[in-house]
């Protein structure tokens, strides 16, 4: 007798019992998952009938594209439905009424670009997928999801005794999972690893910080640190292999690789590894410097930029940068984000470049934000004045890294004169750090007030419970840090006249031209 999967289930609650009502659906199933994932291939995606008695039985398990039509189309994944479903009458159901639920659903959806939560009936009752859709980096990524319905109680969102048995239910599977409270219209949010850590054995309850509201500010780094993570989680052994044959390329002066010789690699894990090169490339390069370094570095997209937040490496990287050069003239960062990017940015990936430049001032950089479409063309460049000229680029579209260092002086000057000459276009300005972000933060429409408050909120109590990477190369350290530098700027503006650092008084050699920065020179 065939076992009795989840899938048998979901299909025959259906009307999908036979082979020809199936095929019908699994087909619209289809259509709608090419046209909310933004995958048109998807569209077309069959499954024949031989394969459909495979999948009811357990025997073969759905992969690729028809994975991801049954995973949208049923709400949930394939080891999932794959499950044996246990004949146990006393198996608890969610008590979520179905209306709230969908409502939620439809307002987050709403609210948030690549937000697409959908639920399915299960034996347990109502459960969701939510589907996080990447845009230029990030390749998409999707999460089981309950929702409950909570009572707010001093600063606490309480999931209350009625719901607990659905709530260990739900939480028990060790996967990525998350737990949703609304009240009064509002969603919190709990990680499912993190709520059977926290839970109390035979507790009634299960309170989730109101900290953990949902809004654009958690959203972005939902988005960003989901995707990221399981990106890196599913290219783990490739990666690894990938990195252990390094050795050749990182004692050299130059090389580059270009995307296409790792095709296995997501497009997360070929930033994680040119991130790696490049900042390997760039502490060998310091060594025996003191003079402070400056950067130039082009930002394709907020989820480039949310790499600094989230890759494991970048803070070891930082902290070597930050050993070169001292207070008195510290190091400088220009970063080039075109207005194309700026206008194309939803709100969660504005906060994405803010968080990421907010990171860098932490660590002691003088952040400017240029626009100026004359710089598109030059490459990302490490100037150590009167020495070297150092470029490093791992963002390219077509490639993983392409690094470089030249000594001459030409190419020095030619690069310090590129910055001095764009120091006079930045679009944002600012004797301290706090009056730098501020009018970042009016270049990109986000609220000061707001997003300082809602940082030092989260600060107060960290992002353990919200974000819960699974992968080894990714932190969150970085990311309490820089969330907790942000929440005391927006405390109380500096007094006037307060001592201030003013980035366009460092003295640095006049004259050269980055790699493809020749244009940009005029």
């Amino acid at each position: 007798m065939a076992r009795r999967t989840l899938l048998r289930v979901l299909l025959e609650e259906r009307g999908c019992h036979r082979y020809a009502a199936f095929d019908a659906e699994f087909g619209r199933a289809a259509e709608l998952a090419a046209k909310e994932l933004g995958r048109p291939a998807l569209g077309t995606v069959t499954a024949s009938q031989a394969t459909w008695k495979r999948w009811l039985s357990g025997e073969q398990m759905p992969r690729a594209d028809t994975a991801t039509v049954l995973e949208h189309w049923l709400g949930a994944d394939v080891m999932t439905l794959l499950q044996t479903v246990a004949e146990d009458r006393d198996t608890p159901r969610s008590l979520i009424d179905e209306d709230v639920a969908r409502a939620t659903a439809r307002d987050l959806d709403d609210a948030f670009g690549g937000s697409s939560l959908r639920f399915s009936e299960t034996t347990t009752g109502l459960e969701g997928r939510w589907y996080l859709s990447g845009r230029h980096r990030f390749d998409g990524t999707q999460l089981p999801v309950q929702i409950y319905e909570a009572d707010e109680h001093d600063g606490l969102v309480v999931i209350g005794a009625a719901d607990q048995p659905h709530v260990r239910h739900f939480i028990r599977p060790t996967r990525r999972a998350l737990v949703l409270a609304v009240s009064k219209e509002r969603a919190y949010a709990l990680d499912a690893a993190y709520a059977k850590r926290s839970r109390v054995p035979g507790g009634d309850m299960l309170t989730i910080p109101s900290a953990y509201l949902v809004d654009q500010l958690t959203y972005a780094l939902l988005w960003a640190m989901t995707n990221i993570d399981d990106s890196l989680q599913a290219d783990d052994a490739v990666l690894h292999a990938e990195r252990q044959r390094l050795g050749p390329y990182l004692g050299q002066p130059r090389s580059a690789m270009a995307r296409a010789a790792m095709p296995e690699l997501s497009n997360v894990s070929a930033a994680w590894l040119g991130m790696h090169v490049c900042a390997r490339h760039i502490t060998r390069q310091l060594a025996g410097t003191s003079a402070p370094p400056l950067f130039w570095t082009p930002v394709p997209s907020a989820e480039d930029a949310a790499a600094w937040l989230f890759f494991a490496c970048w803070p070891e990287y930082q902290r070597a940068v930050e050993d070169h050069g001292d207070a008195a003239a510290p190091s400088e960062r220009a970063l080039y984000i075109p207005d194309d990017v700026l206008r194309e940015a939803r709100p969660h990936e504005r906060i994405l470049l803010w968080l990421g430049v907010a990171l860098m001032e932490l660590h002691g950089l003088e952040v400017r934000v240029y626009a100026d479409p004359g710089y598109a063309r030059t490459d990302a460049f490490v100037v150590v004045p009167d020495t070297k000229v150092i470029v490093t680029n791992w963002m390219a579209e077509h490639g993983i890294w392409h690094v470089d260092t030249s000594d001459a002086l030409t190419d020095v000057r030619a690069c310090a004169e590129l910055l001095d000459r764009a120091r006079g276009h930045a679009v944002t300005e600012g004797a301290t750090p706090e009056r730098r972000l501020r009018s970042l933060a009016d270049r990109l429409d986000l609220d000061w007030e707001w997003l300082t408050r809602r940082c030092a909120e989260l600060a107060e109590f960290g992002t353990g419970g919200l974000l819960r990477p699974r992968s080894r190369l990714v932190d969150t350290a970085e990311l309490d840090a820089v969330l907790a530098f942000a929440g005391r700027l927006g405390e109380a503006d500096p007094p006037d006249g307060a001592p201030a650092v003013d980035g366009t008084t460092l003295k640095r050699p006049s004259g050269f031209v980055a790699p493809n920065a020749r244009d940009a020179a005029g």
